[in-house]
């Protein structure tokens, strides 16, 4: 069980990357040829904490094949100046630049943020149009929708490692008239939250159907504070949620993400890291719950680097992926790999 009482760390929900610890546990690759596009990769040169394009190219060109992926917000490089609304549209003008560095080869073969998921304030409703019209013209063609965190929970532990979002901000008025801006601009909206909240995600997918909506990381199971003695609990609960949710056609899933503190497995506390094996048996109650639910076309596996690679690797993670997928059809891995993100990013992939 993970140690409640624990001083916070600098890196908070998330585990702090160390290549040395990495480099101890190292798998041949499964399925090397298999065509993967990674839905969920973030970028951000902060204080302590870098991960940039070299670091981007490195982990996703050791030896599975990447040929895409898709940026995720994380309120990077936002604008220091202007007005308040508009400076998350610096995020997505570094992400655009990431992206054009990538497409000029010099960064391997993958497309790196291919497609970008931004920023933007839904609670300013109508007003958001503007901006988002402004991150559209910004992205020279790869935007393609916001991710807005409603993460929220009442447990002090989790209160304290990672910011709460207003309560009850799917159903705010003003957020909702923001929500449908979306699908008139033929933008996605992208879905962080924890698994009490899921209820809230439903129901906003039932009053906005024509609205793509992902779920992000199997919809934030918590494993840690005040719900780490109720683990048969958690799951039952999350996987009614989960499969209510799922009624929802115009609802997908990124499976993955699990490799954070939050699922309350210390995998980085070990003295070198798990295998690929350990992890596909501590996650795959998640990940196939998810799969059974809402179909693997439906579904991408992501990796949600840099956060999950406090706890594992790159070539290690999308191991885990490859074990977890092998009992599905050729045509349900594809989609699971690519196909799914595909589709819903608008990317053309050879």
């Amino acid at each position: 069980m993970p140690d409640n009482d624990s001083p916070v760390p600098r890196y908070g929900i998330y585990a702090e990357a160390r290549e040395d610890w990495l480099a101890l546990h190292v798998e041949d690759i499964i399925d090397p040829d298999r065509p993967i596009i990674d839905p969920h990769l973030h970028l951000w040169d902060r204080a302590g904490d870098r991960y940039m394009l070299d670091q981007v190219t490195s982990d996703i060109g050791s030896g599975h094949n990447i040929v895409a992926t898709v940026y995720v917000e994380c309120h990077s490089m936002y604008r220091a100046h202007g007005p308040e609304q508009f400076r998350a549209v610096g995020e997505v003008e570094f992400a655009a630049g990431i992206a054009a560095m990538s497409a000029s080869g010099g960064y391997g073969p993958a497309q790196a943020c291919a497609a970008i998921v931004g920023n933007a304030d839904l609670t300013l409703g109508e007003d958001v149009r503007p901006v988002l019209e402004a991150e559209i013209a910004a992205a020279g063609g790869r935007f393609r929708g916001i991710r807005h965190s409603s993460a929220r929970s009442e447990d002090p532990h989790i209160a304290k490692i990672y910011p709460n979002s207003p309560a009850n901000l799917l159903a705010d008025t003003k957020f909702r008239e923001g929500f449908a801006c979306l699908d008139a601009m033929g933008l996605s909206f992208d879905a962080w939250m924890f698994h009490p909240q899921l209820d809230e995600l439903t129901d906003i997918a039932h009053a906005f159907p024509d609205t793509s909506i992902i779920l992000n990381h199997c919809g934030g199971p918590i494993g840690i504070g005040g719900y780490a003695d109720r683990s048969d609990e958690v799951f039952r609960e999350w996987k009614n949620s989960i499969e209510r949710l799922s009624a929802a056609p115009n609802v997908h899933v990124k499976l993955g993400g699990l490799a954070i503190r939050l699922l309350g497995h210390r995998f980085e506390d070990r003295d070198a890291p798990a295998s690929s094996e350990e992890l596909a048996e501590a996650w795959g109650p998640w990940i196939n719950t998810c799969i059974e639910a809402f179909g693997a076309d439906r579904c991408m596996f992501e990796s949600n680097f840099p956060p999950d690679k406090g706890q594992c690797s790159y070539r290690t993670l999308f191991n885990v992926f490859k074990r977890l997928a092998a009992p599905y059809s050729e045509a349900e891995k594809t989609a699971l790999f690519s196909g799914t993100a595909a589709k819903l990013y608008k990317l053309d992939i050879d």
